[in-house]
């Protein structure tokens, strides 16, 4: 167990780590970005969309909050799937080499390309932007689940498939009791770089789109020429990044088997 004074640490060093930055920030735009906002104009500016994080009062003029629900809901939509088309593919490339050398060379092919390629491609197929955006989050995320699980089953000793093979375990319980449990620390690895690819994904196909969300609204303020709500936008962007993988990393410590962490 950690002792008080450790998890002080673990609260006063972040603490310090925001304070220079804003710190930072204010003498940048004191010195030579004249454009840029201090800290206090952009909180007097975004104050509104802060102290009234769901209210609406347009299509795209509405709180920090309710934007940022939005783009949450398509991540959640997008991600889901990434994950239930990442994950047993995962576990195919891992366990079969003919599949994985039949695979890798199109998987490395579709894995750099980027979500700008996607979107429109998306849009040709469904011809709407929420389709579109749900196919863009998914393909764009799923590669580190894929990678990551795939190499986590690879990485299973062969010792555990000859003892579940001595025990005559049919093919279902030997993944539920030794592919699944050994794997399973690569794969919320890849969860977590998935999650964090999708969470940017979102914000690119919304500033492309023009949809309600964090990247909706930041891209009609970068249009109007109002640096406050961009500032505002790209902190949200990074406090719900930081939410959403430190969530995941919880997660993971909550359903790992105790012989492995």
């Amino acid at each position: 167990m950690k002792s008080f004074k450790e998890k002080a640490w673990y609260i006063v060093l972040p603490f310090c780590g925001f304070v220079v930055i804003l710190g930072l920030w204010a003498l940048v735009a004191s010195t030579f970005a004249h454009n840029l906002p201090s800290p206090a104009k952009t909180w007097e500016v975004s104050r509104p969309y802060i102290v009234e994080p769901f209210a609406k009062r347009g299509e795209l003029d509405q709180g920090i909050l309710r934007f940022t629900w939005y783009s949450l809901v398509l991540v959640a939509k997008g991600y889901t799937l990434a994950l239930i088309l990442g994950t047993p593919l995962g576990f195919l490339l891992g366990r079969s080499k003919l599949f994985s050398r039949g695979l890798d060379p199109v998987i490395q092919l579709l894995r750099p390309v980027s979500p700008l390629a996607w979107l429109p491609l998306g849009l040709v197929l469904f011809e709407k932007s929420e389709p579109a955006a749900l196919f863009t989050i998914a393909v764009c995320s799923m590669w580190p689940t894929v990678l990551n699980t795939a190499m986590g089953v690879r990485s299973i000793p062969k010792d555990y498939i000859n003892v579940a093979r001595m025990l005559q375990l049919s093919p279902l319980q030997t993944f539920y009791k030794v592919l699944l449990p050994a794997a399973l620390p690569y794969m919320f690895t890849g969860f977590r770089l998935s999650l964090g690819i999708a969470w940017l994904v979102i914000v690119a196909v919304e500033m492309l789109t023009g949809s309600p969300g964090v990247g909706g609204f930041l891209w009609q303020e970068y249009n109007s020429l109002i640096y406050e709500h961009i500032l505002l936008c790209i902190l949200t962007i990074g406090f719900v990044g930081l939410l959403l993988d430190r969530g995941m990393k919880l997660l993971e410590d909550r359903l790992r088997p105790a012989e492995v962490r």
